[in-house]
């Protein structure tokens, strides 16, 4: 029996779309593309929305729609103050985290 591997990118997730945020400014599906690129592959468009909803909520994120030259506008969302902070401290944890976890199975 395989391990599951969405549990354990469920935890990350939120990190990850910080950080393809601050790079630039950019809208859903992109992030997922992206995501997609980087190995994160069980991600579908219809579980980023919810998030990335939550992500705004909770301040971290800032949204505003812009024309696309494909049809309708896009929400394209960029990283706050606050988001900023979070992505520094998500990144702190993780390298912490890592090094145990790496420690341990090594």
């Amino acid at each position: 029996m395989p391990f599951d591997k969405s549990q354990l990118m469920h935890g990350i997730l939120e990190g990850c779309i910080l950080q393809i945020i601050q790079k630039s400014p950019t809208y859903g599906y992109d992030i997922v593309t992206q995501l997609q690129s980087n190995g994160i592959d069980n991600v579908r468009e219809g579980s980023i929305y919810p998030l990335l909803l939550r992500l705004e909520k909770k301040k971290w994120l800032s949204a505003e729609f812009k024309p696309s030259p494909l049809g309708p506008s896009r929400k394209y969302y960029a990283l706050t103050s606050d988001g900023e902070e979070v992505l520094v401290d998500f990144k702190r944890c993780w390298k912490e985290t890592s090094a145990v976890v790496n420690g341990l199975i090594e």
